[in-house]
């Protein structure tokens, strides 16, 4: 019994190598049938019809963007199936899934990135690239690229801007008339962008646009694929480096409207060392943006902010200007008051027409009496508090200014409002509406696309021939 289900056991072993070596005879088989006689130098249709190359994309990572290049960097699966009529075959299968060494020996179509300005084709094990035919001669070719493409920005709305990156690809030698792309899954799903593989640190990837285009040149008409991906700026690392610092640098310029106008070192350095921080500030916020020649929207935020904080030391100045002017009055007024005063004195004692020495002695005792009652208006005031001009000599001098009473609600209620106006305007406004629109490109329509197809499909469902490698010259 043993060695009977032993026999039995080596004899289904060998029906199935035998089967497998059958399934791979047929296989080779087919491969060679083939390849007999195939011209990988001639496109298919190469006798009249059009060839229709269907496209889709998928993207694995998606980034970095760079804005001083302007550019940014993504890695896809780039997929195109087409239809290869002298590729049909009958076998046991219906799908030849084959590796990369397949694709030299038939023909693809010389596809090209157009705003590429790096492009890898990866090559780590093997050349990452899948290959499938069908039995009606539909071709299936998948590769895996790292594109780094253009990407044209306008800042004028940094950082609360959006910006459109397009990815274009078409072919390069073959016109209009001869190869037309399209949209495999359609517009909506032929590019495919999930959302764990989108690692963005200062963009948010919002949606992407797929269109077609016919290109003119000077060799003819190209159909050409493109696709927008709509990204819309992060501001959180903008807010926390640059605009509240900028707010509180503003704010502590403010504080000097409270300090006592007699403090003028403590005044001077608090306005001129909030100067100074803003001019570090605004450097270093444009360190990381490209040398443009316009305005952006931090440059307004910065030039106003920076405004308050020079018009706080400019308040400054006319306080202290004012009231040197004040301090200069008083003292013309009391120098006149002192020369009535000995005038008056002087004229009693030429009534009295005495050159005694009692009455010169009582005139310097007037006259001591008086300088006694002046001195007496006003109070001491300690040495010690009269060097750090906290406290003025003069206590007609003391008290607030009037332009510190005006700026103390002016100053912090126009910033305030400048702020409002200023948020309110940037972040209702649609950064990404221009960007999602074409604009005035060529659009390829599906009205001429349905055209072409149909002659392309007649030109299909005659009797093929077949096409000879030197019947073109």
């Amino acid at each position: 019994m043993g060695l009977l289900l032993l026999l039995l056991t080596l004899c289904w072993i060998n029906s199935a190598s035998a089967n497998d070596k059958s399934y791979s005879d047929n296989i080779t088989r087919i491969l060679d049938r083939l390849l007999d006689g195939y011209d990988n130098r001639l496109r298919p249709g190469s006798g009249g019809g059009l060839t229709e190359v269907k496209t889709d994309i998928f993207v694995t990572s998606f980034g970095p963007v760079s804005d001083v290049e302007m550019e940014y960097t993504m890695d896809m699966f780039f997929r195109q199936m087409w239809v290869d009529e002298r590729l049909k075959f009958e076998g046991p299968i219906e799908i030849l899934r084959l590796n990369n060494r397949m694709v030299d020996k038939i023909w693809t179509p010389d596809t090209f990135f157009r705003n590429s300005k790096k492009s890898i084709s990866h090559n780590m094990t093997t050349p990452n690239k899948l290959f499938r035919i069908m039995q009606n001669g539909t071709v299936l070719y998948t590769m895996r690229l790292t594109i780094s493409a253009e990407c044209p920005m306008r800042l004028m709305d940094f950082p609360m801007d959006g910006h459109s990156c397009p990815l274009k690809f078409g072919s390069y030698a073959y016109t209009s008339s001869e190869i037309v792309f399209t949209w495999r899954k359609g517009l909506v799903a032929s590019v495919d962008c999930p959302k764990e593989s989108m690692s963005l640190l200062q963009y948010d990837l919002v949606g992407q646009t797929l269109f077609s285009e016919i290109f003119k040149s000077n060799t003819g008409h190209y159909s050409v694929q493109v696709v927008h991906f709509h990204l819309q700026r992060k501001l959180g690392y903008y807010l926390i480096q640059t605009y509240i610092p900028l707010i509180m640098v503003v704010v502590l310029s403010q504080v000097s409207f409270w300090i006592n106008k007699e403090s003028v070192p403590a005044r001077t350095v608090a306005g001129i060392t909030t100067v100074l921080t803003m001019t570090t500030l605004s450097i270093s916020a444009r360190q990381s943006l490209p040398k443009v020649a316009y305005a952006t929207a931090m440059d307004w935020f910065i030039a106003v902010c920076f405004a308050f904080v020079a018009s706080a030391l400019v308040e400054f100045a006319a306080v202290n200007y004012f009231a040197t002017l004040r301090a200069h009055r008083l003292k013309k007024k009391k120098e006149r008051q002192d020369k009535l005063e000995v005038l008056a004195a002087g004229s009693e004692d030429d009534d009295t027409l005495s050159t005694d020495t009692n009455t010169h002695e009582g005139l310097k005792k007037r006259n001591h009496s008086v300088s006694r009652s002046e001195v007496s208006e006003f109070p001491q005031v300690p040495i010690f508090l009269q060097q750090g001009s906290a406290v003025p000599t003069n206590p007609k001098l003391a008290g607030t200014s009037p332009i510190d009473k005006y700026a103390r609600i002016l100053f912090p209620c126009s910033f305030a409002l400048f702020n409002c106006v200023y948020w309110y305007i940037y972040l209702a406004k649609d950064n990404l509406r221009s960007a999602r629109s074409p604009g005035t490109q060529m659009v390829y329509t599906p009205t001429i696309n349905s055209e072409v197809l149909q002659k392309d499909q007649d030109h299909r469902n005659r009797k093929p021939e077949r096409v000879s490698p030197f019947s073109e010259s």
